[in-house]
């Protein structure tokens, strides 16, 4: 059940290494697959993977391609098949992608490939992909749309629903997202002929919820592992939970967030039917065990016997208030460059966390980046003391101001409705730009606006608010070289 690429025959290593016997190989290993799943369950799987790879395909794109595939398989693993039947036809479908009206997703790469000849060039197409969606597209449409569209054309209807499901939450294990379009599917077609559809599509709904959430759900932390690597996954998890919970030590909570990013290192990319659910549940039990004796949110959340509507109540707890507290201690030099210079400069960036609990993960990852950054150039340098203390003046010149824009932003937008957040940021910039014409300051607050709604949210997508940051805080800068720009 991997991925729909090696139905192309482009992903195997034996395909690299061995030559003719490669080739058997990934013919052997795809028409055993077709057999097993049986035509229609195998199109599905096609359509699911392809969708997941390429996520900014049109669906007449993915069709093509998994009408091409879906044929090459039926064709050569048929009884009888030449042997060479799968390798012709794999370099047919190359030969298609490489020409001018190709019908198949768009990617940047393709003229590099086809400059290349044989192997390396499958090899090549097969490595392209589409970046995932960072935002979801997908919007389910009423129940009397989906039963509209149903009725008109049932194949039709699955199909889209996959393509648009898929290329919308690829970043979600893909045994999660099989069992989550199979229930949908299976919802849709049950209620749409059922005498009392409303009532049937209700029961229906309620019973697939743990498995839409885990969906996701899952695909919001994929996302993130991907994005962000365990390392920087572990230090996000552990300013979550501290904001949550800021009278916690980072001794209570850095083990919960190390055993957390080892459940997304594990299961983000298994094909183990249950691992995201099982592994989740048991950190869950993991976390309430620590942690609601402490508080009542906590204890709140963990009262029910489902782990996994337990970690989503968790998971939705907004930040709790900022507590007072004595200003955190920052690391010394020889400390941010021992063995565990990691670790000291993980506790300093939390006790900042806990400090500051509408500063989202967003710009929290920006502080962890240039704490590394500066790890990185300065243990390494000649005069590690004169290098760390010229980047600690820097940022102490920085922070400060990095800090007060981000709780300015994302504090207001946490506290006020949309309106009133909308009305004070239009305030504060007309203070700020008194020359502004209604027309830029309109646009100005729409763009702050926008930012905030995607990005102040603690499960913001990490790449696209990583950017919009970036350009929000430039003017922090004052034009000049900036650890947090």
């Amino acid at each position: 059940f991997l991925q729909g690429e090696r139905l192309l025959e482009m992903s195997s290593v034996a395909t690299q290494r061995e030559g003719i016997r490669g080739k058997a190989y990934v013919r052997d290993k795809v028409c055993q697959e077709f057999k097993a799943l049986g035509k229609e369950n195998f199109r599905t799987l096609t359509i699911i993977a392809n969708s997941r790879k390429f996520s900014n395909a049109t669906f007449e794109e993915i069709s093509h391609l998994v009408g091409e595939i879906v044929s090459l398989a039926e064709t050569c693993c048929a009884e009888g098949a030449d042997p060479s039947c799968y390798d012709a036809g794999s370099s047919a479908l190359s030969a298609k992608s490489c020409s001018e009206d190709s019908p198949f997703p768009a990617h940047a790469g393709t003229a590099e490939c086809c400059a290349q000849e044989g192997l390396e060039q499958k090899l090549c197409l097969a490595a392209l992909h589409h970046p995932p969606q960072e935002l979801p597209r997908y919007l389910q449409p009423s129940n009397e749309e989906l039963c509209q569209a149903f009725k008109k054309d049932p194949k039709d209807f699955a199909d889209r629903f996959l393509h648009e499901y898929a290329s919308s939450y690829g970043q979600a294990p893909l045994p999660v997202l099989l069992g989550s379009t199979r229930t949908f599917l299976s919802m849709v077609s049950t209620c749409c002929i059922s005498p009392a559809p409303t009532v049937c599509f209700l029961k229906e709904k309620l019973e697939r919820r743990t498995l839409s959430l885990l969906t996701l759900m899952s695909n919001r932390v994929c996302s993130r592992f991907t994005a962000y690597g365990k390392d920087k996954v572990t230090f996000s998890y552990l300013t979550l939970l501290a904001q949550k919970l800021p009278s916690a030590s980072f001794e209570d909570l850095f083990p919960l967030a190390e055993d957390a990013a080892e459940v997304f290192s594990e299961c983000c990319d298994s094909v183990a039917e249950d691992c995201m659910q099982k592994k989740l549940s048991e950190h869950t039990a993991k976390v309430c065990s620590a942690l609601s004796a402490r508080d009542e949110r906590f204890a709140d959340c963990c009262k029910g016997t489902n782990l996994m509507q337990n970690y989503f109540c968790i998971s939705a707890l907004p930040p709790a208030p900022a507590p007072k507290l004595p200003e955190a201690q920052k690391p010394m030099n020889k400390q941010l460059c021992s063995e565990d210079g990691a670790r000291h400069a993980k506790r300093y960036l939390f006790e900042l966390a806990r400090r500051h609990t509408s500063v989202p993960d967003t710009f929290l990852g920006k502080l962890y980046d240039a704490s590394k950054k500066v790890r990185g150039e300065c243990c390494s340098a000649k005069d590690t003391s004169a290098c760390l203390d010229s980047k600690r003046q820097q940022m102490g010149e920085e922070l400060p101001r990095f800090l007060e824009k981000a709780n300015q932003l994302c504090g207001q937008y946490t506290e006020l409705t949309f309106l009133d957040f909308k009305k004070r940021l239009r305030e504060s910039l007309t203070q700020m730009m008194p020359e502004a014409g209604p027309e830029l300051l309109g646009q100005l607050v729409e763009q702050r606006a926008d930012f905030a709604s995607t990005c102040c949210s603690h499960n913001s997508p990490p790449l696209y608010c990583a950017s919009k940051v970036s350009s929000m805080l430039g003017e922090a800068c004052n034009g000049g070289s900036c650890l947090l720009g």
